[in-house]
């Protein structure tokens, strides 16, 4: 029964890459397997993933193939299988180079089973320096990779393009594994746990020569079907003080020139993705969707400001298979998003639902954080006022998701709402609105785990590792933890840096 299941589950994977645009197939000395620890549908909605796959298949002498976290993981359990790349069906564990692409926290948990499937020990210290060069990097790494530490031999921060190359020219120069980590703790954007323990160095910041990323595979079996991604900017200019991609990381906002975004789009793409964290601040945006919509393209874009919307906007987003469009507020009322620094008022909200209506969109989904420091009723309570507005003009979803302070920000350290605090304020939101508007909410109860790593050590780490070998349950992470989560924002010191 198992080799039949195996058999089918492999199978499986080979039609779907059979539907793939733009797979690299490469045959050379030493590879590297790039892991993504959650299933392919979500993976391969992830630019940065595809731009690090394209970047090592570019570098001599290597290969880089793909795996990822099983769609059901029980059945892959249950048939006995390893985890191998989909190129070339590697088994992972017998790579030169494990690498893993991080995006959150609550991945962990992935990147823990990716490792078990793979046959390799999930702590580094348990491997001991045999088997291949075990790698992580992603969008974790702009904010607190320290639960990290203990499962991986180095940690690539910030953006990958450039150090990931000198990741691989670093093995080549240098084949004792020791001397190669020494090495590597002496350059920038490098973080090696076993040397450095939780001293984390400068983020990287690739030179500009090197934007846009871009998709290298197309392929309709991903939550963005067949779309090909391109950022037309990285970074922001604005200065929100939750978030991570603000103005001072990296040099703020970076601007690709419109006749670049569109000469990278390939002729057999038909819908396309701007992604980056404000795309709609770029200055030259309508000339880029303008270019897209004559082409009879369908468009996206991963972050609409509601304060940069206009008529053109809108009307090119409509006439580009726009049927409803998503931005966010990120504060329950005008006093808080002052006190956040999000630049989004009252009048841009209506503004924005207006537009929508005008352009004959379904409805609006607007993106709120519930349990900001300083939030009261009152606040609660303007948000369901303004809803309640908006719903008049537009059908109205709301996204709700706990504020989980992340390193790195100007408000990392300050402490979580509380479970209950937060399904508080979701109840009298709903009271409020009394089916006016769908709610959306995120779980309160997860957003406290990834708190808990957000604002953790490597400790928290090996902490979230005994929560997965317990079931992985939220009771399994309450024990875990215990009530060090509480703790962190008060009692973890600042770092010093290499």
């Amino acid at each position: 029964m198992a080799g039949s299941a195996g058999w089918q589950l492999r199978e499986a994977i080979r039609d779907r890459l059979g539907d793939e645009q733009g797979t690299i197939r490469r045959t050379a000395e030493r590879r590297v397997a790039l892991c993504y620890p959650s299933p392919y549908h979500v993976a391969m909605s992830s630019l940065g993933f595809q731009s690090i796959y394209r970047v090592w298949n570019e570098q001599p002498g290597w290969a880089c193939e793909r795996a990822f976290l099983p769609d059901d993981l029980a059945a892959w359990r249950e048939a006995h299988l390893p985890l191998y790349t989909v190129e070339s069906e590697l088994p992972v564990g017998d790579a030169d180079v494990v690498a893993f692409s991080v995006a959150f926290e609550l991945q962990l948990g992935g990147l823990f089973d990716s490792l078990a499937l793979s046959g390799l020990p999930v702590l580094a210290s348990e491997r001991e320096g045999r088997g291949p060069l075990v790698v992580a990097g992603g969008p974790l790494t702009f904010s607190n990779p320290l639960p990290l530490g203990p499962f991986v031999d180095v940690v690539l921060l910030g953006e990958g393009e450039e150090v990931a190359a000198q990741l691989l020219r670093a093995i080549d120069a240098e084949p004792d594994r020791g001397r190669l980590l020494a090495a590597l703790a002496l350059l920038p954007g490098f973080w090696v746990p076993s040397i450095h323990g939780e001293r984390l160095g400068v983020i990287a910041a690739c030179d500009d020569g090197l934007l846009p990323a871009y998709s290298q595979v197309l392929t309709p079996h991903t939550e963005l079907s067949s779309m090909f991604l391109i950022e037309p900017e990285r970074g922001c200019s604005r200065g929100c003080t939750y978030c991570v991609m603000r103005r001072s990381t990296n040099g703020g906002m970076r601007l690709v020139p419109p006749e670049r975004v569109l000469g990278l789009v390939p002729a057999h793409a038909r819908k396309v993705g701007l992604v980056g964290a404000a795309v709609t601040d770029h200055p030259r945006l309508p000339q880029i969707l303008r270019g897209l919509v004559d082409s009879g393209r369908t468009i996206g874009i991963s972050s609409l400001r509601a304060d940069r919307l206009n008529d053109e906007i809108v009307g090119l987003l409509a006439a580009g298979g726009y049927r409803a469009i998503t931005f966010a507020s990120d504060g329950a009322s005008e006093r808080l998003r002052i006190a956040v620094e999000r630049k989004t008022k009252e009048r841009h909200l209506l503004a924005a639902a207006e537009l929508a209506a005008k352009h004959r969109m379904d409805h609006v989904k607007v993106y709120q954080m519930i349990g900001l420091p300083g939030e009261t009723d009152a606040d609660i309570d303007e948000l369901g006022r303004l809803t309640r507005e908006m719903a008049k003009i537009i059908r109205v979803v709301l996204g709700i998701a706990p504020f989980v302070a992340k390193r790195n920000t100007p408000l990392d350290r300050t402490p979580f709402a509380g479970v209950r605090e937060v399904e508080g304020r979701l109840s009298s939101l709903r009271r409020a609105l009394k089916g006016r508007a769908e709610i959306r909410p995120t779980s309160a109860r997860w957003a406290w785990a990834e708190y808990a790593l957000a604002q953790g050590g490597m400790e928290a780490g090996l902490r979230a590792l005994a929560a997965h070998r317990a079931g992985g349950s939220f009771a399994a992470w309450q024990r875990a933890f215990a009530d060090t989560a509480g703790r962190a924002a008060t009692e973890r010191r600042s770092l010093p840096v290499v």
